[in-house]
C-alpha cells in the first residue's frame, strides 16, 4: 500500500512513498524446461506484512535516476533492480525526467522472500502515479516481467496463481486470515544454484496434479483449501544442502505451524499460524539463535496501489 502526496511533477516537492511487500509461495511446483531454457513454473503466491520502503521524488535539478539505499551490501547503480524498473519507465514512456529515490530495505536479500521484484514492481507503480502515465496494470506488468519473473505478480497482489516463466498472472481470493513466521537463517540461497541442483537431483518430472489445476481455476480459496496442498520442488535439493533448513521447518511445525515450507528456492522458511498469538509464542524459540532473523506478520498486506 502507498502513501502520496499530490502536485505537478515540475516541482521538488512532488513525491510517492510505496511500501513494498515480501511474498511467500504456498504452492511451488517447477515443471518442464522450455525451449528459451528457462523452466515452466506453476505457484500460488501470497503477499506477507514484511515491507521495503521506497520514496521517489521528481528532480528539476537534473535529468538522472538517483537511488539511495540504507543497506550498504546493496548496489544503486544499474544492476539494482530499482534503479532498472525507474529506467524502463521512463524509457517505455519517452519521458526525460530527473529522479530521486531512497530504498529502505527491511525484506532480507536472497531470500525467496522477492524483495527485489516487490522493489521493481513498487517502483513502477509509484512513476506511473507520479509522472501521470495511466498506464494500466497489464501495462505496467508487461514493463515489470522484463526485469524478472516474479515482478508482474506484485501488481495482481496480495494472492494470485502465477505460471508461464511467471508472466501469467490470475490474482484470486485467499478467504479469512491467517499470521506467518518468517525464519530466515542469515545466509542467502542463489536461485540459479537451486535449480541447478533441483535439475541434478530429480530424475523425473510430476506434471501439474488435478487438485493444484483446480485451485488456479478458482476465483476464491480458503486457507484450509491451500494448507492441504502446500507444497515447494525446490525443498529436496536444498535441503539435502543446507540441512538447517530442514530443522527450521520441523521447529516451526513442532511450534504448531498449520504448514511450514521453504519460500521460493530460499532460504527463509516460513510457517503459517491461525493466530498472531500462535505465531508470537513459535516465534520466541527462535529468539536465542543471533544468526536467525525471524519476523511475525500478517499475511496479505493488500494491493500495491497509490493512494492521494
Amino acid at each position: 500500500m502507498t502513501k502520496s502526496s499530490s502536485g505537478s511533477i515540475s516541482t521538488p516537492s512532488s513525491a510517492v512513498t510505496i511500501f513494498a511487500p515480501a511474498k511467500v509461495n504456498l504452492i511451488l511446483r517447477i515443471l518442464d524446461r522450455r525451449a528459451d531454457g528457462f523452466h515452466n513454473l506453476w505457484s500460488l503466491m501470497q503477499t506477507v506484512g514484511l515491507e521495503d520502503e521506497i520514496a521517489i521524488q521528481c528532480s528539476p535539478h537534473h535529468a538522472d535516476i538517483k537511488l539511495q539505499c540504507d543497506s550498504l551490501s546493496l548496489s544503486t547503480d544499474q544492476t539494482n533492480l530499482v534503479y532498472r524498473a525507474a529506467a524502463a519507465v521512463l524509457q517505455h514512456s519517452g519521458l526525460k525526467v530527473g529522479v530521486e529515490i531512497a530504498l529502505i530495505k527491511r525484506i532480507p536479500m536472497g531470500a525467496g522472500l522477492g524483495g527485489g521484484s516487490s522493489d521493481a514492481a513498487a517502483t513502477i507503480i509509484g512513476l506511473n502515479r507520479l509522472l501521470n502515465l495511466g498506464w494500466s496494470v497489464m501495462k505496467m506488468a508487461q514493463v515489470g516481467q522484463m526485469l524478472g519473473s516474479d515482478v508482474p505478480f506484485f501488481f495482481f497482489a496480495p494472492s494470485a496463481t502465477v505460471t508461464g516463466r511467471g508472466e501469467q498472472v490470475n490474482a484470486i481470493r485467499v478467504t479469512g486470515s491467517r499470521w506467518v513466521v518468517l525464519v530466515n537463517p542469515g545466509f542467502p540461497v542463489e536461485t540459479k544454484w537451486a535449480y541447478q541442483q533441483l535439475s541434478a537431483t530429480r530424475s523425473v518430472v510430476q506434471p501439474l496434479s488435478d487438485t493444484h489445476a483446480r485451485l488456479g481455476r478458482a476465483i476464491h480459496l480458503s486457507w484450509e483449501q491451500v494448507i492441504d496442498v502446500a507444497e515447494n520442488d525446490f525443498e529436496t535439493p536444498v535441503f539435502n544442502a543446507h540441512p538447517v533448513l530442514r530443522e527450521l521447518k520441523q521447529q516451526l511445525l513442532t511450534e504448531g505451524a498449520e504448514v511450514a515450507l521453504l519460500s521460493g528456492s530460499g532460504a527463509t522458511i516460513f510457517g503459517v499460524f491461525k493466530n498472531e498469538a500462535g505465531a508470537q509464542q513459535a516465534r520466541a524459540r527462535f529468539q536465542t539463535n543471533p544468526q536467525l532473523k525471524v519476523f511475525v506478520v500478517p499475511a496479505g498486506s493488500g494491493p500495491l496501489i497509490c493512494k492521494s
